[in-house]
């Protein structure tokens, strides 16, 4: 079929998951758990009615357009005053302490079960799958049965990790990328013009951008749908201006964020343009998951066996709990709080993200394993986080623990 009637197809599906979308969440159906399915379902796995490639121009444009909003709106979510207060002294741990462990202990999980692919390979399978999606247990973050402060704790840690996985994810590639032949001046250079240009050029728009929004908001210049519409161009000139100097666009998008939290003063001005990711930004994401099970999950389930799924299952399980458990010794929280952050570390958006730009940077063939791997891992946890997310909110609430100063 033509790409047109793929869009159709896309359509067709954002409207009528709309028209139910309040009961489906109800019946415990999250977005990217139809639109994962719906994508399955069209595939050759099963009624095979579209052909789509990985290696298609469209995907790769969704993905870098997706990725990029994403890394730019996440940013934003650093506010200055939520830096003071226990949640953010939560989401600290998970991060610094947390997140660096889960990398260590998916890398010797890897090393065991896959150690014939070559280390770095093993490291990039780790890092990808490193980052969580709060948004896969979306009823974790709205539900009233959880505290506050526990949400934005659960919030702010997967905002913020898929901006630091990136960089040493950018390093393993380029490595990999080097390796294959793919950067004539090595991959040392390579990367140190991605993560000095790219920083550089994201600081420039985001804190110019970010003070000229500021300038005609106060003078009343400016509407609150273009504060609204701004998170795009500015995420996408961050990107651009960045991979024309040799830049990274990704990490440029990601600091251009914060650049703009820095120079937009009012929280009201923030709170806008962070409203494009949850409502317009929601929509590329969709389309992402339904890419993502069109045409990564068929490719992959070739090579799915029993390492890889005992390597998908220990991921969401033991590489990410016991890490949570330790980084949070200390805080004084009872074990239902820990295991209640732990299990609720979604493998989302960012990993399917970092996984089709890894396979647009090093291609399918030759990673097969690790790449099969990462597709399993997410594909369980859209369906595992999103099924479990209400139940176990309300279960959890009964007990009512408080994070909120």
């Amino acid at each position: 079929m033509h790409h047109h009637h793929l869009l159709i197809f896309f359509a067709l599906l954002i409207f009528s998951f709309g028209l139910f979308s309040r009961l489906a969440e109800r019946k415990y159906i999250t977005g990217p758990m139809f639109f994962m399915t719906v994508g399955m379902l069209a595939s050759s796995l099963a009624f095979n009615l579209f052909e789509v490639h990985y290696e298609m121009e469209p995907v790769k444009l969704v993905a870098e357009l997706a990725l990029t909003l994403i890394l730019f709106i996440d940013a934003t979510l650093i506010d200055r005053g939520f830096l003071r207060t226990r949640p953010a002294k939560t989401s600290a741990r998970l991060l610094l302490i947390g997140l660096p462990l889960t990398m260590l202990a998916g890398i010797g999980l890897g090393t065991l079960l896959f150690g014939s692919v070559g280390i770095i390979s093993i490291v990039l399978m780790a890092l990808i799958l490193s980052p969580t999606d709060a948004a896969l247990g979306q009823a974790v973050v709205k539900s009233e049965d959880v505290s506050g402060g526990i949400r934005q704790a659960i919030s702010v840690e997967s905002g913020l990790n898929d901006g630091i996985a990136l960089p040493p994810i950018l390093i393993c590639m380029a490595m990999l990328g080097a390796a294959a032949g793919y950067h004539d001046g090595g991959w040392g250079g390579f990367v140190l013009k991605q993560v000095t240009l790219g920083p550089l050029v994201g600081l420039i728009v985001g804190l110019t951008g970010g003070w000229l929004i500021q300038k005609m908001s106060d003078r009343g210049w400016m509407e609150e749908t273009f504060q609204r519409l701004s998170a795009l161009p500015l995420a996408i000139l961050a990107f651009a201006f960045a991979e024309m100097v040799g830049g990274n666009g990704f990490i440029s998008a990601f600091v251009a964020g914060l650049g703009l939290t820095i120079s937009v003063t009012s929280k009201q001005v923030r709170h806008q343009v962070q409203e494009f990711g949850e409502t317009e930004g929601t929509q590329l994401i969709l389309v992402v998951f339904l890419l993502f099970g069109l045409v990564m999950v068929p490719v992959a389930s070739e090579y799915w066996g029993w390492p890889e799924l005992v390597y998908a299952i220990a991921s969401l399980t033991v590489i990410r709990m016991v890490p949570v458990a330790i980084s949070l010794i200390g805080t004084g929280f009872d074990w239902r709080t820990v295991a209640f952050i732990g299990w609720f570390g979604p493998r989302g958006i960012a990993s399917v993200l970092y996984l089709l730009m890894a396979v647009a940077a090093i291609g399918f063939v030759g990673y097969e394993r690790i790449m099969s791997v990462i597709v399993l891992t997410v594909t369980i946890s859209v369906f595992a986080h999103g099924i479990s997310a209400l139940p176990l909110s309300r279960l959890y609430g009964a007990s009512r623990p408080s994070l909120d100063k």
